[in-house]
Order: structure tokens, then C-alpha cells, then sequence
């Protein structure tokens, strides 16, 4: 069971305030937000949500996956140099997961992408997952 969990601004620079900012918005479209963190108890793990609410391939070129490429960079970088333990000691030692919760699945276009990712991750000992969320009107379209 996982805990409610709060989204995380990530300071650019050293005198930037901490915490989240007015009209920041949440997304793989924004790096700088950590879109959720929270710990799944069940699991002992700790969890770092990044939410794609596009489907896939609604973006011209490759500016959808850039995004999330530059997303799953901020969160690496937010592990791997220890800010998510600075801001939560609770979370030390804990295993981490990155995941992105998307509208659709990957097409074969963007399976090879985040293949990389999880085995990147894997090199760093976190868990990387694509989660598919139906929306409520695929939710209601599933119920009928």
C-alpha cells in the first residue's frame, strides 16, 4: 500500500528556495517538478511518479520522448546525487523506482527507448516501470 505522497520542485541553482512553486506545473513536459514522491510500504520501496497524460506519438518528432528522457534525468540526478535522501532521511537505504504513469501504451516506436531506460536505471540499482493508466472515459467505455 502506498503512502498519499507530494510532488518536489528541484532547485536549478543553489539560491533558489526549497519546496513547490506557484503554477508549477506537473508533467513530463516539466523537469524541474518531481511529479509525486511517496513510499510503497508494501514493497519498501520509494517511489518517484512521472505523469504522461499525452498518449504516445501526439507530439511532432521525437519532442514526447525528449521530454521524458529529460524528465528521467532529473529524477536520476535527484537520487543519485543524494537530494532525496537529504529531504527525506526517512527514505535512506530504501530501494528507489521511477514510474512513469502513461495515457497509452508505448508503441513499437517507443519500446526500444525505454528499454534503455530501464536498463540504465538497472545500472544504478532502480527499478524503472511503465505503468498505463486508463483514463475515466476509457475506464467508463471498459465498464459497458
Amino acid at each position: 500500500m502506498a503512502d498519499g505522497g507530494q510532488f518536489v520542485t528541484i532547485k536549478s541553482s543553489p539560491g533558489e528556495p526549497e519546496g513547490p512553486r506557484p503554477n508549477e506545473e506537473r508533467g513530463v513536459h516539466n523537469p524541474r517538478v518531481i511529479d509525486l514522491i511517496g513510499l510503497d510500504a508494501e514493497n519498501d520501496q520509494v517511489y518517484l511518479l512521472m505523469l504522461e497524460l499525452r498518449p504516445f506519438g501526439t507530439e511532432p518528432g521525437p519532442v514526447q520522448l525528449q521530454q521524458i528522457e529529460n524528465k528521467f534525468n532529473s529524477y536520476l540526478g535527484y537520487v543519485l546525487d543524494g537530494h532525496l535522501v537529504a529531504q527525506y532521511p526517512q527514505y535512506e537505504g530504501k530501494r528507489v523506482r521511477i514510474q512513469l504513469d502513461c495515457a497509452s501504451i508505448p508503441g513499437d516506436d517507443e519500446i526500444p527507448f525505454f528499454t534503455g531506460m530501464y536498463d540504465f536505471a538497472a545500472g544504478e540499482d532502480i527499478e524503472f516501470v511503465v505503468n498505463v493508466i486508463a483514463s475515466e472515459s476509457q475506464q467508463g467505455a471498459a465498464a459497458t
